[in-house]
């Protein structure tokens, strides 16, 4: 039953990761800390291994999504290559800082982000594009600040890295594009960290790597990757007015329940 809950959590966050630009995070993070909980792993330890666990998954969800996104063209490659650099360096700092939180207080937080993110969606919140194309020194200084950001959060950046791009005169569209490929190095970074950060913890369950529980990245993994795709289609075909408005709602649920 579990693993079956595994497999539908990774088609959702493989949708919004093509549709939003989002690694999904938002929502594997909260949906792991319950199933965590309800599996009796140690609260010490569970929230630092949903987010790391959330990171891992969103490697294999970022693949499908950006070859998408690629093969209409929309990735600006060269915003990608200079925020990467800050990005490996801001996600591993990241996984160093959430392992530092105590669980209860690491919920609040993204309980608060959640909310946050909610707010943007519901009042379609979206920075004029005021400014022009960074350059390398502004890109990499963002991606230290995207990666840390998302390495706690255990998403993929793009409720921050789509915002920063619009500002700086990106289309919408190749924001979100872009948004996408930068969520594979902060991925990979901050899976990889989380991992490092957690290896021979006493507390973890069996088959876990650090703070990254293999069952749920298997199952997780095994669907987002084909919907992943599905939803970087509907971007290009629909609008997604509706959808955002849903996913806000369920984003404030989420919020304040972590809050309470």
């Amino acid at each position: 039953m579990t693993f079956l809950i595994y497999l539908v959590l990774g088609a959702c966050a493989g949708v919004l990761a093509g549709l939003f630009g989002v690694g999904g995070g938002l929502i594997i993070v909260p949906v792991l800390v319950y199933a965590f909980t309800a599996q009796g792993v140690s609260p010490d330890v569970l929230t630092q291994l949903a987010v790391g666990t959330s990171l891992a998954t969103i490697v294999f969800t970022s693949i499908n999504a950006i070859r998408e996104h690629h093969r209409r063209g929309a990735v600006r490659w060269h915003l990608v290559l200079w925020m990467t650099v800050g990005i490996v360096v801001g996600s591993a700092l990241g996984a160093i800082t959430a392992a530092k939180i105590q669980g209860a207080v690491l919920q609040k937080i993204i309980g608060v982000f959640a909310i946050c993110v909610c707010i943007q969606m519901l009042l379609d919140i979206k920075p004029k594009a005021e400014r022009g194309e960074p350059g390398k020194g502004g890109l990499t200084g963002a991606g230290v600040f995207i990666g840390w950001a998302s390495a706690i959060f255990g998403i993929g950046g793009g409720s921050l890295t789509v915002p920063f791009l619009t500002w700086r005169s990106v289309s919408m569209q190749q924001a979100v594009a872009t948004s996408s490929a930068c969520g594979l190095p902060i991925a990979i970074s901050g899976a990889l960290s989380f991992m490092f950060v957690g290896w021979g913890n006493a507390q973890l369950p069996e088959y876990s790597a650090g703070f990254v529980y293999l069952p749920a990245l298997a199952g997780i993994a095994l669907t987002s990757m084909f919907f992943a795709r599905f939803g970087a289609r509907l971007a290009h075909r629909l609008s997604a007015r509706l959808l955002k408005r849903l996913f806000a709602l369920l984003l404030f649920c989420i919020g304040i329940n972590f809050l309470l």
